[in-house]
């Protein structure tokens, strides 16, 4: 029996100096710029660290956004998706325990008379039947020699940290969705607004041009043109209205509910601009964003997948005992300790025919490796993009909207202006129409910009990894 351990275990040293295990790749991390274009920032800190009630003030947006984190059906089948990654990772962590299975059998079978069996059977027990009976445990391990074992666990263990960080990620989603659906419901209110003092303005106007028409100082165009802009003016608001509707609906199924009325207990125009986002650094931004996050674990994953590909290529070390009782006899079964038996053995399994097949299959997890490298690159760059395209657009909203407001000043100065004059006969019914028309456009141009600008900061805020605190 040492003999027999001996040699066996020589083999095994021999077989295991001839192996050898692929190497992880690190996260690529190197060349990350040290700040984001036309950004230098003097911290690592970054609004993408701050909790969803930090970021916004506004109540009726975080009702929303509570609503939404508890109602909304995406969030909720990533939850039951770390869950069942959750379950993949508790399979995983008994991979190294011994298998140990109770057995138990009785047997009667009869051999035929002319048979060796029937013949020995009928000389020896002076039967015609042969009964067994037998009890034992059995155990079985699998010596993980080559860490395939060990990799299988930190891949499911970062598959369950992959789950939570997909979940992240469709938090911040949601979160973006609500906070941008409940302004762009605001600038509808706002248009409506707009809409509707244009319209009594218009009214004012046509009475006006009637007056003069019943005096003989205009002709009927002058009323059908300023009728015209009456209902071009009027249109808007079934218009808005119905974009309205369709806004609320989405808010509805976005917090997980069927279409209603979202309570609204502030304007646009109460609303303000943050002067300061601070963004940080990029390499703050990739520990905080969930996208880039999952990515790096998909590589993690990638890694153990290579591992235990390499693992299979290399012999197989399988150590297994049994033991229990044994008895040709049911009265003697139990007869302890004559019935009693056990066996203990070792065995190396070396694929041979199936090695081109486990070859390839390693060659393809090197290569599904190679491919995850590449998509947190993308994934680090186009995260840089993000941030950098999102401070741009805040920027220039910002001057955007500062040149709209003063548009609009003189715009509604025009208006006045081209009223009295109108009034005084110094001015024509065109250019009246004329002003009136450009300063709607550009009062809903000024409330699409404002709310542009909110959108920008919650999209930085996003692109930065915020939403899920």
């Amino acid at each position: 029996m040492k003999q027999f351990i001996n040699s066996f275990f020589a083999l095994l040293l021999l077989v295991l100096s001839s192996c050898g295990i692929a190497k992880n790749i690190v996260t690529p991390k190197d060349g990350l710029p040290i700040n984001f274009r036309g950004i230098t920032a003097n911290d690592t800190a970054s609004i993408g660290a701050l909790p969803i009630k930090d970021f916004f003030s506004t109540a009726t947006i975080r009702n929303l956004i509570d609503s939404a984190l508890i109602r909304n059906f995406d969030l909720q089948i990533a939850l039951k998706n770390i869950d069942a990654a959750e379950l993949i990772l508790k399979r995983a962590k008994l991979g190294n325990i011994p298998q140990l299975n109770l057995q138990v059998t009785a047997n009667s079978s009869r051999p035929s008379d002319n048979s060796l069996n029937g013949l020995s059977t009928s000389q020896f027990l002076n039967t015609t039947h042969i009964e067994d009976y037998n009890a034992n445990l059995a155990l079985s391990w699998e010596a993980d020699i080559w860490g395939k074992i060990s990799r299988q666990k930190d891949a499911a263990y970062a598959g369950y940290l992959q789950s939570t960080e997909v979940k992240k990620a469709v938090q911040t989603r949601i979160v973006a969705d609500v906070a941008s659906g409940f302004y762009r419901l605001l600038m509808l209110d706002a248009q409506l607004n707009v809409a509707k003092r244009n319209v009594e303005l218009n009214n004012n106007t046509l009475k006006m041009i009637k007056m003069q028409f019943d005096a003989g100082q205009v002709t009927s165009l002058a009323i059908q043109q300023a009728e015209a802009q009456q209902l071009s003016s009027t249109q808007l608001i079934p218009q808005i209205n119905q974009e309205i509707n369709i806004q609320e609906n989405a808010l509805s199924a976005l917090t997980g509910k069927f279409p209603t009325a979202i309570e609204r207990s502030v304007t646009l125009e109460q609303l303000t601009i943050p002067e300061q986002l601070a963004t940080g650094v990029p390499a703050t931004m990739l520990n905080i964003r969930p996208d880039v996050r999952s990515l790096e674990l998909g590589l993690r994953i990638a890694n153990a997948k290579v591992g235990i590909a390499n693992a299979k290529l290399y012999p197989t070390l399988i150590i297994s005992a049994s033991g229990g009782l044994n008895s040709f006899k049911a009265s003697n079964w139990f007869n302890i300790p004559a019935s009693l038996f056990g066996v203990v053995g070792g065995g190396i399994t070396q694929p041979i025919f199936q090695r081109g097949v486990l070859k390839t299959e390693f060659e393809l997890a090197k290569i599904e490796r190679d491919q995850s490298v590449l998509l947190f690159r993308q994934a680090v760059i186009g995260a840089v993009v993000e941030v950098s395209n999102e401070q741009a657009k805040i920027v220039n909203l910002k001057s955007e909207f500062e040149i709209a407001q003063n548009r609009v000043k003189t715009l509604q100065i025009a208006v006045k202006n081209s009223d009295l004059l109108f009034k005084s006969g110094m001015a024509n019914y065109l250019e009246v129409i004329t002003a009136q028309g450009n300063l709607l456009q550009g009062e809903l141009n000024l409330t699409s910009l404002k709310t542009a600008q909110l959108n920008a900061s919650v999209s930085l805020y996003r692109a930065l990894g915020g939403g899920w605190q």
